[in-house]
C-alpha cells in the first residue's frame, strides 16, 4: 500500500480512515509506518503484530478496527487512482449495492483480470456477470455486509483465503457494481512472483482451499445454470493452476494429488457443462476425472509447447465437425470421446470486406471469409440478409474467388486459404426470393462454409482502409415506387446494414435550403441555394415546386454546383410566372419541405411583358416564415397616384 495514494484521494481525508497493519516486517516498513502516522495523525492508524505468515491475519486486524461505511483492502505494493474511492463509493450509493469492483490495471508485467471490466455495470450479481472471475479482495465492500455475515479471512491457508472471503460476500451481496471506465487499482508485480512453486508450496495448498470452495457452492447455490456458471471458473482456472504445480512434483505426490483433485471436482462436473468449456478444458477434466496421469502430463507438456510456438493446433474435419489434434485424438488405447476434442463452435472466423457499394438498386459486395484452420475446400459461402426486428432472412449465393497467400501472416504461415474470396451482387428489387426487399434494417452477414462446416458472422467491422462506413443514402426507383436505401456501418461495431425505408436515416434532414434571393447575375431570377448530402437520387427529381392557389403550378429543377459537398441551386425566372400569389415547396419524389421565406427587404423585380410593366415581390404570409411571392402587372394609374402623393 502506498499511503499517499490513499491520503490524496479526491473523496477527501474527512471521509477516510487508513488502517495499516505491520505484519512483523523486517525491512524498515515498521519505522516508515510510524513516521507516516505522525505525518497523518488523524488519518492513519498503525498496528504492529508478529509475522502471521500470510495476508489473512493483518486483513482481519484492519477489519476488526474499521468503522467506516465501506472498506477497501489494499496490499503493500498496490496503489489507487486519484478518484478511485470517490467514484466507487458514488456508484455503491447511487445503486444501493454492497460491493463495487473498480477497474484493475497491471503494473510491472502483472496481469490484471479484464473480462468483467468490458463495460460499466451499475447493478449486477454473481450469476449474470463475470465478477466471479476475480476473487481477490481489492474491492469496495459495504462493511455492514461483512459484519452481518461474520466474514473474516481464514488464517489456516497459504493461498485461496481471499476466495473464501470474497465468494460468500458475492453470493449474499445486495447487488454488485462494476466500474469499468476509470482506472481504480494499480496491481503491482512482486519480486517473489516468479517462482510459484516456492511461493505456494506446490499443489497441496490448492487442494486445501479448493474443496472448501466446492463445499461453499454446494451449500449455497442450488444445482442448475447458476452453479454451473460459478463451477466453470473453478474447473478451469483453479484446476489448471493446480496442474501447473503438479508437473514439478515427484510421481507419488502427483498420483496422490491427482486422485484427490478428481474427488474434489466430482460434485461439480456433469456432461451438461461441456457446452460451457473449451475443448482443451474438456480434455483436461476428462483426464483428471479418470486419473490418467501420464496422459495428463503429456497434455500439459503439449500445452506448454503450444504456448511457446504461437501456432494454433491443426484440426481434423469429419462429418461436418472439427476436432483439434490434441494428444490421443481417436487413440483406441485411451478411448477418449471425440467431444473432448470438438472445436467446431470455437473455430475462429476470419473475414474482411474490400467492396461495399450501392450502384442503382444493386449492392456490390466483395471480400474474403474463412474458418481458421479449415482449408478452403468445398466452400459454400452465402450472403445473409436478416431483418433486425422480425428476424426474416434471405440467403443469396456468392461467386468464390481466389485468394493466393491469404493466411500467411498468421500461425507462421502454417495454414493457407487459397479460395476464401467472394463477390456478390444483391439487387434489392429481387433479393426477397425474387421480389422487392421490404422496408426494414437488413443486417448483412456471411454464412461461411467449408468441408461441411458453416459459421455465420456479421461483416464490415474489418474492411479496407479506404472503405468508409459513413451512412450513404440513395433514392432509387423500384417496382414499389421511389425508395430510400442507406448503406451504413453500425456503431460501435462497424458491421454493415441496409436501411430500407428510413428506419434510422431520414431523407429530409439530408436536403436543405439555406438562402434565397435574386440571382446576382440575373436580377429577375430567384435563386435558392442549398445542400443535398444524399449519395444519389434520380436526375431531375430534386425540384422547387410553386403553386398559385388557383390551380397553376410551376416546377424548376435543381442544378448541382459542387459535387463533393452536394451544394445545389434552383433558379426560378419570375418573368415566366403568371400573375398571382405563389407559395412553394422543395420536393424530392414523395418527400417535400417548405421553402424558406423571402427576405422582407428584398427589392421587387421589374420587367415588361408585352409592353406593360410587371413586378414580383415578397408578401407577408399568414404562416410566418414561409415563402410567398406576389407576381402582378403594375397598375399605371395607381403607380402614378403613389408618385404624386407628398
Amino acid at each position: 500500500m502506498r499511503p499517499g495514494s490513499v491520503a490524496e484521494q479526491s473523496i477527501g481525508q474527512d471521509a477516510l480512515e487508513i488502517l495499516a497493519v505491520d505484519d512483523g516486517s523486517t525491512d524498515g516498513t515498521s519505522d516508515e509506518l510510524d513516521r507516516l502516522a505522525q505525518e497523518y495523525p488523524t488519518l492513519l492508524q498503525v498496528f504492529h503484530q508478529s509475522n502471521s505468515g500470510g495476508p489473512s491475519a493483518p486483513r482481519n486486524k484492519g477489519l476488526d478496527h474499521a468503522r467506516g461505511t465501506f472498506v477497501f483492502f489494499l496490499d503493500a505494493d498496490d496503489y489507487l487512482g486519484p478518484e478511485a474511492l470517490e467514484r466507487m463509493v458514488a456508484m455503491a450509493e447511487k445503486n444501493g449495492t454492497d460491493i463495487v469492483l473498480g477497474k484493475m490495471v497491471g503494473v510491472g508485467g502483472r496481469g490484471a483480470p479484464t473480462s468483467m471490466f468490458r463495460r460499466n455495470q451499475p447493478r449486477t450479481d454473481v450469476f449474470s456477470s463475470r465478477v466471479y472471475w476475480t476473487l481477490n479482495p481489492m474491492k469496495l465492500f459495504r462493511r455492514d455486509l461483512l459484519e452481518r455475515l461474520g466474514l473474516r479471512f481464514p488464517t489456516d491457508l497459504k493461498i485461496g483465503e481471499d476466495q473464501l472471503f470474497v465468494g460468500p460476500a458475492y453470493l449474499h451481496a445486495n447487488g454488485i457494481s462494476v466500474l469499468a471506465d476509470h482506472d481504480c487499482l494499480f496491481w503491482v508485480e512482486r519480486e517473489d512472483s516468479g517462482n510459484i512453486t516456492l511461493r505456494t508450496g506446490g499443489s497441496e495448498p490448492r487442494l486445501r482451499f479448493l474443496p472448501r470452495m466446492v463445499d461453499m457452492l454446494l451449500e449455497h447455490v442450488p444445482p442448475g445454470p447458476g452453479r454451473d456458471h460459478l463451477a466453470h471458473r473453478h474447473l478451469t482456472v483453479e484446476v489448471q493452476q493446480l496442474l501447473e504445480q503438479l508437473v514439478h512434483e515427484p510421481r507419488p505426490e502427483q498420483e496422490k494429488a491427482l486422485a484427490r483433485l478428481a474427488e474434489v471436482i466430482a460434485p461439480l462436473w456433469h456432461e451438461g457443462l461441456n457446452d460451457r468449456l473449451s475443448a482443451m478444458a474438456r480434455l483436461r477434466l476428462h483426464l483428471v476425472r479418470h486419473t490418467m496421469l501420464d496422459e495428463l502430463l503429456e497434455l500439459l507438456r503439449f500445452e506448454g509447447e503450444l504456448g511457446r510456438t504461437g501456432v494454433s493446433t491443426p484440426v481434423l474435419v469429419d462429418g461436418g465437425r472439427a476436432y483439434a489434434r490434441y494428444p490421443y485424438l481417436r487413440d483406441p488405447a485411451r478411448g477418449i470421446p471425440d467431444t473432448c476434442y470438438d472445436v467446431t463452435r470455437q473455430l475462429g472466423v476470419r473475414h474482411g470486406v474490400t467492396r461495399a457499394e450501392l450502384c442503382g438498386t444493386a449492392l456490390h459486395l466483395a471480400g474474403y471469409g474463412y474458418l481458421h484452420r479449415v482449408s478452403t475446400e468445398d466452400v459454400s459461402t452465402d450472403v445473409v440478409l436478416r431483418e433486425r426486428s422480425s428476424g426474416t432472412e434471405y440467403r443469396l449465393p456468392v461467386t468464390h474467388t481466389a485468394t493466393p497467400g491469404l493466411g500467411k501472416e498468421e500461425d507462421k504461415g502454417r495454414y493457407a486459404y487459397e479460395n476464401a474470396g467472394f463477390r456478390a451482387v444483391v439487387d434489392i428489387t429481387t433479393a426477397a426470393d425474387g421480389t422487392l426487399l421490404p422496408d426494414g434494417l437488413w443486417d448483412i452477414s456471411l454464412a461461411i462454409g467449408a468441408q461441411g462446416i458453416t459459421r455465420e458472422v456479421r461483416i464490415g467491422s474489418k474492411r479496407d482502409a479506404g472503405l468508409s462506413g459513413a451512412a450513404a443514402t440513395h433514392i432509387l426507383h423500384t417496382p414499389g415506387g421511389i425508395r430510400a436505401v442507406t448503406l451504413y456501418a453500425t456503431k460501435p461495431h462497424g458491421n454493415l446494414t441496409l436501411d430500407i425505408g428510413e428506419r434510422k436515416h431520414k431523407v429530409l434532414p439530408q436536403v436543405s435550403l439555406h438562402t434565397v434571393g435574386w440571382a446576382p447575375d440575373t436580377p429577375r431570377e430567384l435563386e435558392f441555394a442549398g445542400r443535398c448530402t444524399l449519395a444519389a437520387h434520380p436526375d431531375g427529381a430534386l425540384t422547387v415546386h410553386l403553386e398559385d392557389g388557383q390551380g397553376d403550378t410551376a416546377v424548376f429543377p435543381a442544378r448541382t454546383v459542387s459535387q463533393p459537398d452536394g451544394d445545389f441551386v434552383v433558379r426560378v425566372p419570375v418573368t415566366e410566372l403568371a400573375a398571382g400569389r405563389w407559395t412553394g415547396r422543395l420536393r424530392l419524389g414523395p418527400w417535400s419541405s417548405d421553402l424558406p421565406a423571402l427576405p422582407a427587404n428584398l427589392a421587387p423585380a421589374k420587367w415588361r411583358r408585352r409592353g406593360l410593366p410587371w413586378y414580383a415581390k415578397p408578401v407577408a404570409e399568414r404562416r410566418s416564415g414561409h415563402f410567398a411571392l406576389e407576381v402582378a402587372r403594375t397598375h399605371l394609374l395607381r403607380a402614378a397616384t403613389a408618385r404624386l402623393k407628398p
